[in-house]
């Protein structure tokens, strides 16, 4: 019954993650593509150099960015990627029981003979189907890319700074399905755990810059998950941190739930 859940879970955003992987492959394409235009430029390199030290901080700016490893890391890896796989993650988990319980769908998801925390899990792991989904695709697209344009990337590398991402994605999303588990808000799940990510993201970027941030980094996954992977590939030990982190909030979740009273109708 779990792998029925489990299907049925994916199933029901099929159509939204196919959305999500053609976003993605089209902004990696769009990124790309501009890379040959300033490929070897050596101007362009020292104008970099002249930037903000809190921008090239905040950013990832801080390798040859007229190389490819470079140039993706700082377009494409700093932001804009693990914000597309966290919007995708953040939403669908808070849409996880919280908002299942607000629209009144949660009864039909608990008419399958299992726990409540078996349905959590099979909800989760259906979850982590998408992250794991978007992820492969980015790095298809971006093997891809790398043969057609020439961007001389390091594919272990680049694996690594995709499995970094889906981490990453993975814990968020979870915590969004553990909150939504555990208080039948979905603005609540939606709203804290944006939020944090918007807070970690800032603090991951910034610590160097601002003493008093410094000993916050460590409650910031993105700074677990390091900067610049595919020039420098990803802090492994960090990585199974905020592994073992996702899977103890999603455990906790999965606890919780079978001690509250649910809004069924």
């Amino acid at each position: 019954m779990a792998a029925e859940l489990f299907r049925r879970g994916f199933s029901d955003h099929r159509r939204a993650l196919v959305g999500w992987c053609v976003g993605i492959v089209g902004y990696c394409v769009l990124v790309a593509s501009i890379f040959p235009s300033i490929k070897g430029f050596s101007g362009f390199e020292n104008l970099v150099q002249q930037y903000p030290a809190a921008l090239k901080s905040l950013f990832a700016i801080g390798g040859d960015i007229t190389t490819g490893a470079g140039f993706l890391d700082t377009e494409l890896f700093s932001l804009m990627l693990p914000l597309l796989v966290l919007a995708l993650a953040i939403g669908s988990g808070a849409r996880t029981f919280a908002g299942e319980e607000e629209t009144g769908r949660l009864e039909l998801v608990l008419a399958y003979p299992l726990r409540r925390r078996s349905a959590v899990l099979a909800k989760a792991a259906a979850l982590a189907a998408e992250v794991g989904v978007v992820c492969a695709v980015g790095f298809v697209a971006l093997a891809a890319l790398d043969g057609i344009i020439g961007l001389g990337l390091d594919l272990g590398h680049l694996a690594e700074a995709l499995l970094g991402i889906a981490v990453l994605g993975l814990f968020f999303g979870w915590l969004a399905v553990a909150l939504g588990a555990a208080w039948p808000s979905k603005v609540l799940a939606l709203g804290v755990v944006a939020g944090y990510a918007a807070a970690a993201y800032l603090v991951g970027g910034l610590h160097d810059l601002a003493g008093w941030l410094d000993p916050l980094r460590f409650l910031s996954p993105f700074w677990l998950v390091g900067q610049a992977p595919l020039e420098n590939g990803f802090r492994g030990w960090g990585v199974l941190v905020l592994a073992a982190a996702a899977t103890a909030v999603l455990t906790a979740g999965a606890f919780l739930v079978e001690r509250r009273d649910l809004e069924l109708p």
